[in-house]
């Protein structure tokens, strides 16, 4: 049986699938999907810290700078 992008099952067939997802959009059923993404959530807090800290502490021209090498990079080709 077909499974969706974090292991829940589905309908194997076109209709069936479509059936479900009119159930789901009505709220005559709830979708049953994990919350876990498998990730560490500390190490997500921690990761958002880090990146707010880091925000904090640069001058206007360091993230300019930034911006701007991120930029030639990106349009490198």
């Amino acid at each position: 049986m077909p499974r969706g992008p974090k292991g829940e099952k589905r309908p194997a067939d076109v209709v069936g699938a479509a059936v479900m997802v009119a159930r789901i959009a009505t709220g005559e059923i709830e979708e049953q999907t994990e919350q876990d993404d498998g990730k560490d959530k500390a190490a997500q807090a921690m990761g958002r810290k880090g990146g707010k800290a880091r925000a904090d502490s640069l001058t206007p021209e360091q993230r300019r700078e930034i911006a701007r090498k991120a930029a030639e990079k990106r349009w490198a080709k």
